[in-house]
Formats: structure tokens, sequence, C-alpha cells
């Protein structure tokens, strides 16, 4: 018979905790149906077939604390109790002598010593005589408060019983702050985790990034017991440097039973088999947003005449460094999607990162789509200006394809012409144009020719006084405190950043 159990979230990626939560159903072959949830609240009510089904679902998971079998839930206390009485009544007797102990946690809100001696001393008719042990108990019982802030009262109560904990613990082993080896794109060892779970990492299983760079995902892969092999464009980060490389990350966690091969080559250069032989592929693509991004090749797809250095062949030689031309970031989504099509075996997933831009109008990006994936989901890591998203796709079984035609959302790699730019290539890498208002007065209300600024006008307080009588929106500007003079040194004071014009620039026009 199905039971109801409260998950305890660790509320941190809020849009990551479901879809964790069900693919590790998926992957243990766990029926769950969530009854209760809200991304505001770390508590959830699913229901499950059994207490072993709720152990493993909860066992690898790195966005939950515990699984608790859920005992009453209730507005109020009175409703709690009573709802405990109806519901597990008949369970009573087997723990009346086990050594327990209780616990009181409150989200959003705080309980004094006193107050939580009450709760508990108000569970007394539950007729538990067994030994109160604070450590190591037998049984942990546990009153779980979702205050609203500021609130007078609890909104909701739960009271469950412990069943199992999570993996959440491994987060300070794997920290990103004790590594031997990385970079400063090294991903977050608390989101290689979360992503290696999406993909369903698991021993036996292969896994392959190939934008392996430190190789943050294949260590997470490897701590659930897949193998591993990863490549990359950059060969300096596949060798790595001062002694220490991909291969030292797996030695400091002993795990180098899941470490197979690394290699140097892009993914349209891949020297991969052309068959179906991985069963997961995770990687953060590189988003071309601080540089262009590339592709070995030449700009005009010619062959080159072999360079000799001492006889021996350039690129030959271990530090030969190949040529590359642009790449576009909607092109490289097209190439992995074909890549995992062409690779993965039936139910394979793949797991990518991509970014999203929060203003409107900044090149914000299609999700991709390809005929022989099927999404599975979708998660959002929200920054300032932007976002990026994790996308997890799953290979569809046999020759079925998802009702939908696989059509790139950008040119192919290939057909890259030599005049492209790497601005050209990346919309995500455009920033939006305002408008020059055109010439204004200058500061001493002469007639002048507008401060020169390729990215927008910049404005004095005279002049903004002009533009608001003109009915245009203004800007509002970091101006010198000295006052009273018209100088040259004044009126070059503190040009305000692209960042701080883009905001009050939006302000000012929504309320023109």
């Amino acid at each position: 018979m199905d039971m109801d159990y409260l998950v305890r979230f660790a509320q941190i990626h809020e849009s990551f905790r479901i879809p964790e939560l069900q693919a590790l159903a998926d992957l243990f072959g766990i029926d769950v149906a969530f009854a209760d949830y809200s991304q505001y609240s770390p508590h959830c009510v699913v229901r499950l077939r059994d207490r072993d089904a709720a152990r493993n679902l909860i066992s690898r998971s790195i966005l939950t604390q515990g699984i608790y079998e859920l005992w009453g839930t209730g507005s109020t206390y009175d409703e709690l109790h009573a709802d405990t009485r109806r519901r597990t009544s008949n369970l009573w007797q087997n723990y009346k002598s086990a050594s327990f102990k209780f616990e009181v946690q409150a989200f959003m809100a705080t309980r004094s010593l006193s107050e939580q001696n009450d709760l508990i001393t108000s569970f007394s008719y539950l007729g538990f005589k067994g030994p109160i042990k604070l450590r190591n108990p037998e049984q942990t019982f546990c009153v779980f408060e979702d205050w609203d802030w500021g609130g007078s009262a609890p909104k909701k109560i739960y009271f469950g019983r412990f069943v199992g904990g999570s993996s959440r613990s491994i987060l300070d082993t794997y920290t990103l702050k004790k590594r031997k080896y990385l970079s400063t794109t090294s991903m977050d060892s608390e989101l290689a985790l979360i992503t290696a779970n999406l993909t369903h990492a698991a021993p036996g299983r292969l896994f392959h990034d190939p934008f392996v760079g430190t190789g943050s995902f294949l260590v997470a892969c490897a701590h659930f017991g897949a193998c591993t092999m990863g490549s990359d464009i950059d060969g300096r980060a596949v060798r790595g440097k001062n002694g220490r490389n991909i291969f030292t990350n797996f030695g400091q966690y002993d795990l180098v039973g899941g470490y197979l091969d690394m290699f140097v080559a892009d993914l349209t250069h891949a020297p991969l088999r052309g068959s179906r032989f991985l069963d997961g592929i995770i990687c953060d693509p590189p988003y071309g947003v601080r540089e262009g991004l590339k592709v070995l090749g030449s700009r005009d797809g010619g062959s080159k005449e072999v360079k000799y250095i001492d006889g021996e062949p350039a690129h030959l030689q271990d530090h030969y460094l190949p040529p590359k031309k642009p790449y576009g970031f909607e092109a490289m989504l097209n190439d992995i999607l074909d890549f995992a099509a062409e690779t993965l075996v039936e139910s394979g997933r793949l797991s990518l990162w991509m970014p999203t831009a929060n203003d409107e109008g900044a090149g914000d990006l299609e999700i991709p789509k390809h005929a022989c994936l099927e999404m599975t989901s979708v998660c959002v890591q929200a920054f300032n200006k932007w976002s990026r998203r994790l996308l997890t796709y799953q290979k569809l079984r046999g020759d079925g394809v998802k009702d939908q035609t696989h059509q790139p959302i950008s040119q192919s790699s290939n057909s890259v012409a030599a005049s492209t730019t790497a601005n050209e290539l990346n919309a995500f890498r455009k920033r939006p144009v305002y408008p020059d208002f055109g010439p204004i007065s200058g500061a001493n209300g002469d007639p002048g020719a507008p401060h020169k600024d390729p990215r927008g006008p910049f404005h004095s307080p005279p002049q903004r006084k002009q533009i608001a009588d003109a009915g245009r929106p203004w800007v509002v500007c970091i101006q010198s405190a000295i006052r009273g003079k018209d100088d040259e040194r004044s009126q070059s004071k503190a040009m305000p950043s692209w960042a701080g014009r883009r905001h009050y620039w939006g302000a000012m026009e929504r309320t023109a």
C-alpha cells in the first residue's frame, strides 16, 4: 500500500529539486507521485510504495537532507495531533521501547528551547517508553513548521519519522576549495553532482564530456560509479600544468577506477567511432561571451602546406597549436545534439548547459530540439543580467522519433564564411543598442556638441533638464561633488558604467 513521505529539501537551486528526484526515481525504477510541493518551501510530500523505495530514492540525492515517514500534517497543532492519531495509531506500539529523540525545525522562523520543549511534550500521547538518546538513537521524530515571513503562527506543520538520509554531506569532500587541479571555468561541485544525477551516472555505464576542461563533471560521474572519458580542444587543459592534470583529481578522490582516458579534439573532429556506445554525455560548452568560440579548421576551408621545425612536421610536435576558425554557439548546440543522437544507446541521456539573457532583446537563444531526443527537464540557475539552463535529453527507444523535425537553429560549423566574425556568429554576445538623442546644449547653457561615447550619450544635470523639457527620456549620471566651476575637469568627472547607464535608461523610459 502506498504511503506518504515528507522530503526535506535544501533551500537552494529550487528549479533543480523535482527534476533530480524524478531522475533518480527513473534510474531506480521507482514510481513516485508528488502530492504537495512549492518551490518556496523546503517541504515536499511524495507518495511511494514502501520504505525501501523511500531510502533508495533519497540515498544519492544532493538537493535533499532526508526523507521522513509522514505521520501527520495540519494548519494548527490540534489538526496535526488529530491527523497523527488517524494515520499512525497502529504503528506506535512498534517503537514503544526503542531509544528515540525529537527535533523541531522551523522554516522562516525560530523557536526558543522552552517553546521546543512544550511542542515535544504535546506528543506524549504516543506513549514511547524507551530511553531518550540525542546521539545515534534508534528512531528520530521531527516536527517541521512552515512559516510566512513575519507571520504570527506557522501556516503548515508536518510530523514525521526519519527513514533515510541523502548524499548532501559529500559536498564538503568535493568542494573546489580543496581540489588540486582546477581553473576559473571549473563547474561548481554541487551542480556537477546534480548534473550527474540527472544524466543517470551509475556503475557499468560509460560517460563522455566533449568539453572536459578540468574534469569536474567526470569526477562527479565517477563518484556514482560510472566509467568516464573526455576531450577538449584546448590541449593545455588536458595535459595540465605543474605536474597536475585531470588524472590528479581522480587520484585525489580515489576514483582512478573510473578514469579511462582524455584526448585533445573538438566536437566536430572527435576520433570516436560512429556507433551507439555511450550511456551518457555531460557537458558545459563554452558560451562565447568573454571570447569568441573556435573550432579546428581554417577560415577558407582549404588545406595548409605542411610546416617543418627542426626537420619534423610541426603538427606532430607536442606544443603544436592547430589553426582554428570562428564557431557559433547555436551551431555548436546542433552539433552536440547530432553527436548525442549518433553515439547514445537507447535511453541514454545528454545533459548540457546553455546561457539565456534576462534582459529583453539581449540575444536570447531558443532551446534546441532533435527528432531522436526527448527533453526530460529544464532547470534554471539565475544570475544578475543572465541565467543558464541545464537541459537534459533522453535518447528515444528503437527507431521511434518524436513528432518534431530537427531543424538546425543556425548554420553548420562547416559552412562558415571566411569573413565571418565571432560576434556575427554568436548573438548572445551582442548588446542592445540605445538611440542617441542628438546635439544638446553644453553645461553652461551654450549650444554644444554632445559627449561622445560609442555606447550611448552622457549628459550633465543642466542638460537633463533640457531633455526633460523636450519630452525625451533622460539619463541619471554621476556628477562631481565640485560645484560652481564649469571646467574640463568637472565635465569629465565619473563617466557612468555601461550597466548603470542601461539600468537608469530602462527605469526612466518606463516612467516617461
